[in-house]
């Protein structure tokens, strides 16, 4: 017998549970054996498995995607968003994109740059408000914060004053589970909000947030790069490891939009 059923539960017996981890290190097997024969082509081809958060997806990845296939014609992108692939390995993928740092052995990590955050607000809300210059200007404001879906909890903004990094937990008018939502509702007036530069690059860009509170701006985490030690020899991986580390040069072309658009 492989199960043990009762009216409420169906478990593996020790028998089954044998048969369940054999039948897993053959699929380990056969796929390192698959990675075995792709990394014997030198030119990538077939699908790379990439994951990465939606913001990052949506806002850096997606719009090189179209770049990085004109060199590998011959390359599949399987482009997956959200923080449910969480298991690098058991779900197949190639390559995830985190912010912050993995500690599991049989990954290989790359850091690829600072994740930065700053303070936004659209020069509609700051013409009808004011401009508040201290952390504590902001109880006269409307503000816009982040929650995490992973845990529910909402944002505590970092800031720097006196030389030490203090933690502000606004009053919040909206709150909001996706980067993206935040800047859109900073865009429309609002209120003041904390989001990543690479997601309120764009908006600035066009004119539609301005950065405010430069105390407010620190660099948080890094955005880093993983894959399986499988992986390692994959031509696909190796590629696509090179293009994120062109797309990811010392000053990111958002921290610099952020910058131009401070001085």
């Amino acid at each position: 017998m492989l199960f043990t059923r009762t009216t409420r539960s169906l478990v593996l017996t020790p028998e089954g549970r044998d048969l369940y981890e054999r039948a897993l290190r053959i699929l380990r097997e056969v796929e390192d054996i698959d990675q075995a024969a792709v990394a014997s082509r030198a030119e990538p081809s077939g699908v790379l498995k990439v994951t990465a958060p939606l913001p990052i997806g949506l806002n850096i990845l997606a719009p090189a995607l179209p770049r990085f296939r004109e060199q590998y014609p011959n390359l599949a992108i399987d482009l997956r968003l959200g923080d449910q692939y969480s298991d690098i390995i058991g779900q197949g993928i190639d390559v995830a994109v985190r912010v912050g740092n993995l500690a599991d052995s049989r990954l290989v990590s790359r850091p690829l740059g600072p994740h930065r955050i700053g303070a936004f607000a659209s020069p509609h809300y700051l013409q009808r408000k004011g401009i508040p210059v201290t952390a504590e200007d902001l109880a006269g404001h409307e503000c816009v914060n982040f929650r995490y879906q992973s845990t529910g909890q909402s944002l505590r903004w970092p800031y720097e004053a006196d030389n030490k990094q203090l933690e502000l937990a606004p009053d919040s008018a909206f709150t909001v589970d996706v980067s993206d939502a935040v800047a859109a509702v900073l865009a429309a007036g609002g209120g003041i909000g904390i989001t990543p530069h690479y997601v309120a690059a764009p908006y600035v860009r066009r004119g539609e947030l301005v950065p405010i509170l430069p105390q407010f701006t620190v660099e948080r985490f890094v955005i880093t790069a993983l894959w399986p030690e499988s992986r390692r020899g994959s031509p696909n991986v190796k590629a696509f490891i090179a293009f994120l580390i062109e797309l990811f040069p010392s000053t990111p072309p958002w921290d610099e939009v952020i910058r131009r658009a401070t001085n």
